[in-house]
């Protein structure tokens, strides 16, 4: 039975944000309109899956993302494994009691009070994740995955995520088979 990776729509930061360009200083963001109207066009796709679990990563973005296109057609597990790789602002998240307030119909008892990667601060005030660290959470998420049912599941999540299991960058709100 099928696994589906999705990515979230466009967040703030996304549109915010240019390649090299400096960090526009937007913690865990959330969704643009253009973000909120690309989950609702992808939840027209998804519908036909028929996903019995959607696991979702704790970054507001696939929060909101997961329930735009999932709302109550199937449970949401959040989960801190398949966040971002820590590298800029967004990538920050927020202690669980801030987030059952938002998203007060899931549960965030899984999470440590600080489920991202912390550690030395840089110069703007969070630490980058190490790419060895994340590698081996992104191959310990796969071995998670491939074990969970039932299925089919959806994963909504991020690009330096989905990269690091495909091998390419999704598009906002691309829904892709895994493994490939």
């Amino acid at each position: 039975m099928p696994i589906y990776l999705i990515r979230h729509g466009q967040s703030e930061f996304n549109a915010a944000h240019t390649e090299g360009a400096p960090d526009p200083m937007i913690f865990d963001a959330r969704l643009t309109a253009k973000g909120v109207d690309q989950a609702r066009g992808a939840r027209v796709r998804a519908q036909a899956l028929g996903v019995q679990l959607v696991i979702v990563s704790p970054l507001t973005r696939a929060l909101q993302t997961a329930q735009h296109i999932f709302g109550d057609t199937a449970p949401i597990k959040v989960m801190a494994d398949p966040r971002e790789k820590l590298l800029h602002s967004c990538d920050v998240g927020r202690p669980p009691s801030e987030l059952q307030a938002d998203f007060p119909a899931l549960s965030f008892e899984d999470l440590d009070d600080t489920w991202w990667h912390h550690g030395v601060p840089n110069e703007l005030g969070y630490t980058i994740e190490p790419q060895d660290l994340f590698a081996d959470r992104m191959r310990a998420f796969a071995s998670t995955l491939t074990a969970m049912s039932p299925r089919p599941i959806a994963v909504v999540g991020h690009g330096n995520a989905f990269r690091e299991l495909i091998g390419y960058q999704m598009e906002n709100c691309e829904i892709c088979p895994y493994p490939q």
